[in-house]
């Protein structure tokens, strides 16, 4: 059925109409063949199907129908579609307005730019919002906004998450100052929902502009983008008239909206069920604990003892294993999110949700990277604001949703740099010292290397930090306390020694509440000695802490930090 109207005649629409529509509709009467608007290349209706609608040429993505949304995203017999009766009422009188919303009626089988309803994806249920571009390129008027505020206070209600599909040139002009007022009444609708402690997912879809991107599209607790979608609040035509220049490749572009923080996912058309139902399923994770049975490997007995200088130039080894190691062998069904939500995707923090032990938890890193380009690209491990921001981000949404938070301490400080004091990292590593002294969910920091003065205290204040037995943690590092100190950065291992760094210092002053042994020489072909070590600690801490109060989580970690 979708098939019929994705492949409809054009020759009698309306020329405005033709322009909102004329990426998806061929040129071609019988609908056997659909021509790619970029390649230009001419392919089978069938075969356009099977690719979901995404070019095989060339990899443009199609718009599609709400109705093969559904189809293709919905488990199949569970759509119960909502408010289908609702109908404009033309509230500012604009003339031929209702002749254009009946034409356009006709033509696609639409009552309006959205469909709304319940449904299961992948087994797990759900409220979901999909828009549809035929419909006056979706643009939000009152029915918009009043489908998907229903739509979502029958999900509080019924406590479900919500996901919403936009597509949308923005505001409906022939509503005017009614059509803004969607923007205030959606966003309302979807505090109370997040209040309840509710899931709320959005799903780019290109485009999405205007009203739609400055309310509920961008409100998502997670939100995913479909590649090379159009995603801004100012159309580009009228960015590149107000400011009379020409704008960069890409820009508005999902790409561009993931390296600047603001979507947490770039997902491929024929993931995006599956992604779903993974995000669905950590969130719906409330089974019992079940430890995991990690047998411990025994560690051969050490050579030699080590000096703290020893231990610093361990703790910087090239082939130490860095977090995203510990990750992949500790949480295997990792999903990582991205972006501050407000300038930049700082790769020096790695940051999503996993499970262990059966039970959904937050992880948070700090990631150097294992070779040369990963270092750079990661920028050696020393978070920018944006990489704190993005870190805390993620701890007060497992705060909302009730997840254990596990921190994964690799830094030598924070980055030091012209864009970071700009940007404020003195500020960012602050609101984490603040926010998570305060946070309602057990805490648990592991060093596993280096952990540098205040940027690693900013995802280290805990309800309990560990320590790998060859890591440190100072105030800086002892090339910078001989130079302070002493005019002398060479006296960097008597620094060590006078600095107490190691980890076996940090238990003796109760900084660390455990110490992890570890191999001699820590590499990958031997890293399953320490993460068995971790996870029947991981067992231990979130089955001690599993059936947490809020208020008393929060007081002990304060009495923690007072102690000191």
């Amino acid at each position: 059925m979708e098939l019929r109207y994705l492949f409809k005649k054009t020759q009698t629409a309306p020329e405005e109409d033709k322009k909102s529509v004329e990426s998806e509709l061929p040129s071609t009467p019988q609908g056997l063949f659909h021509k790619c608007s970029k390649c230009q290349e001419t392919i089978f209706s069938e075969e356009l199907r099977k690719n979901n609608f995404v070019c095989p040429s060339c990899g443009n993505y199609f718009r599609m129908y709400a109705t093969t949304r559904v189809s293709e995203t919905i488990d199949e017999g569970t759509f119960e579609e909502w408010d289908t009766d609702l109908l404009e009422t033309n509230p500012l009188g604009t003339p031929g307005y209702e002749e254009k919303l009946r034409k356009l009626n006709a033509k696609t089988g639409l009552n309006e730019a959205i469909i709304t309803g319940k449904g299961n994806i992948g087994g797990h249920e759900a409220v979901v919002g999909i828009m549809d571009c035929r419909f006056m390129m979706a643009s939000m008027g009152s029915v918009v906004g009043e489908k998907i505020t229903r739509a979502v206070e029958r999900a509080t209600e019924l406590k479900l998450p919500v996901i919403l599909f936009t597509a949308s040139g923005g505001a409906r002009m022939q509503e005017g100052i009614v059509s803004l007022m969607q923007m205030a009444k959606t966003s309302a609708a979807l505090k109370k929902h997040s209040d309840a402690g509710l899931l709320y997912i959005t799903v780019l879809t290109d485009p999405t502009t205007g009203g739609v991107t400055a309310s509920f599209a961008m409100l998502g607790d997670i939100i995913l983008a479909e590649p090379g979608a159009l995603i801004g609040f100012a159309g580009p035509r009228v960015i590149e008239q107000t400011i009379g220049q020409k704008l960069p490749e890409g820009f508005q572009r999902s790409e561009f909206l993931l390296e600047h923080g603001f979507v947490d996912k770039i997902v491929d058309r024929k993931d995006i069920k599956d992604t779903l139902v993974d995000i669905l399923k950590l969130h719906e994770n409330k089974g019992a604990f079940a430890p995991e049975d990690m047998p411990e490997i025994k560690i051969p007995a050490k050579k030699a003892k080590l000096t703290p200088w020893d231990k610093v130039m361990i703790s910087r080894g090239k082939d130490r294993p860095v977090a995203e190691d510990y990750i992949n062998k500790l949480f295997p069904d990792f999903v990582e999110f991205h972006g501050d939500r407000c300038v930049r995707d700082d790769k020096a923090i790695m940051g999503g949700i996993a499970t262990f032990a059966g039970r959904a938890v937050t992880v948070i890193a700090e990631s150097k990277g294992h070779d040369t380009n990963e270092n750079v690209a990661r920028g050696f491990g020393m978070p920018s604001p944006d990489g704190y921001r993005k870190a805390l981000r993620l701890m007060k949404q497992a705060e909302k949703f009730g997840r254990p938070v596990i921190c994964i301490v690799d830094t030598p400080g924070a980055y030091c740099g012209l864009e970071a004091e700009e940007r404020g990292q003195g500020e960012a590593i602050a609101m984490n010292l603040y926010e998570m002294s305060a946070l309602k969910v057990p805490v648990l920091s592991i060093i596993i290397s280096e952990a540098g003065s205040g940027g690693a205290l900013a995802v280290a204040v805990s309800d309990e930090v560990w320590m790998l037995e060859n890591s440190i943690y100072a105030i800086l590092s002892p090339e910078g306390y001989a130079s302070i100190l002493w005019k002398d950065s060479k006296r960097a291992s008597e620094a060590a020694a006078e600095m107490k760094l190691t980890a076996n210092d940090m238990l003796d002053l109760k900084i660390v509440e455990k110490v992890i042994e570890e191999p001699e020489d820590l590499a990958m072909d031997n890293i399953d000695a320490v993460t068995s070590r971790i996870g029947k600690g991981l067992n231990e801490f979130i089955g001690n802490n599993i059936d947490f109060d809020p208020d008393t989580i929060a007081r002990n970690r304060y009495d923690r930090f007072r102690s000191f």
